[in-house]
């Protein structure tokens, strides 16, 4: 698996180049595609997921009374959003995974005494990955839900599904690479991984509305960073677009979509600042 990557010769300049700095992360990011195709199973199952909770949930609640959901939208339609950033969520969630592996096998240490111009390559080219192999998983989501009948959001929509979905998708990579430099090995990875997973969905906006939940799970999901990202994905769906709109009842307040996209928005500045210094630490 190493010998695919082509470091370049030793430099004298210790900082490098930013050509240097491209062809590194290219190489590196190269290596995660190759193992992809030879092990796609983890592409296929992160597909098949969150298509069979978009059939089994959709098709559950289909006959759910329209006056239940915002707008009078059919359920696959309100589901539609919250299955896209799940997918999201979940596999920028194992943006970590890869790091770690190389970590217990030692090819992270080979890394770390190569002559690399920029030790930052390892965590953009694990960036650059988890970032486009998200974005695939989602647009087969996306995909699906248009084959179902659930719509298609339109130019601008389509652009603000994106934009929403990277926000949401640094932001979780960003904890995740944190987390596999910090904890001892994948088992305690994976651990979290299911710990947050499940929790973090059902306690969002992704399967029901505020106004049906409890006091109580209402709050939890007034504050879920998903919340923010599936509510301005499916204004996307639900007409003319504008993040001008309240699009949340929260029990603090109204947030409008400009809102929901401020506070991805913060959440990405904030986590990068939060982990840059771990991941400087243990890169150095």
């Amino acid at each position: 698996m190493t010998s695919s990557i082509e470091l370049g010769p030793i430099r004298d300049n210790e900082e490098g180049t930013f050509a240097d700095l491209i062809q590194e992360t290219f190489a590196l990011t190269n290596r995660l595609f190759l193992q992809l195709i030879r092990r796609p199973s983890t592409l296929i199952a992160g597909i098949l997921q969150p298509l069979i909770w978009l059939l089994l949930f959709g098709a559950l609640f289909s006959n759910a009374p329209k006056e239940l959901l915002p707008g009078g939208m059919s359920y696959g339609r309100f589901l539609g959003a919250g299955v896209i950033v799940f997918t999201a969520f979940s596999g920028a969630l194992n943006a970590g995974l890869p790091v770690m592996f190389d970590r217990e096998f030692g090819f992270l240490n080979r890394l770390l005494v190569a002559p690399l111009s920029s030790r930052n390559s390892i965590v953009l080219a694990s960036v650059i990955y988890i970032t486009a192999i998200s974005l695939l998983q989602s647009i087969a989501i996306m995909g699906t839900a248009a084959f179902l009948g659930y719509g298609w959001p339109g130019p601008a929509g389509l652009f603000i599904v994106f934009c929403t979905l990277l926000l949401l998708i640094f932001s979780v990579t960003a904890i995740s690479l944190g987390l596999a430099f910090v904890l001892p090995g994948h088992i305690e990875l994976i651990a979290v991984i299911f710990v947050l997973n499940l929790p973090l969905l059902f306690a969002s906006t992704a399967l029901a509305p505020i106004s049906y939940m409890p006091a109580w799970l209402g709050w939890l999901a007034a504050i879920n960073p998903l919340t923010f990202a599936i509510e301005p994905i499916r204004s996307a769906y639900s007409g003319p677009l504008d993040l001008s709109l309240v699009l949340l009842h929260a029990p603090y307040g109204d947030v409008t979509g400009y809102e929901c996209l401020g506070v991805l928005l913060v959440l990405s500045i904030g986590l990068f600042f939060l982990v840059s210094p771990v991941l400087n630490r243990k890169l150095a």
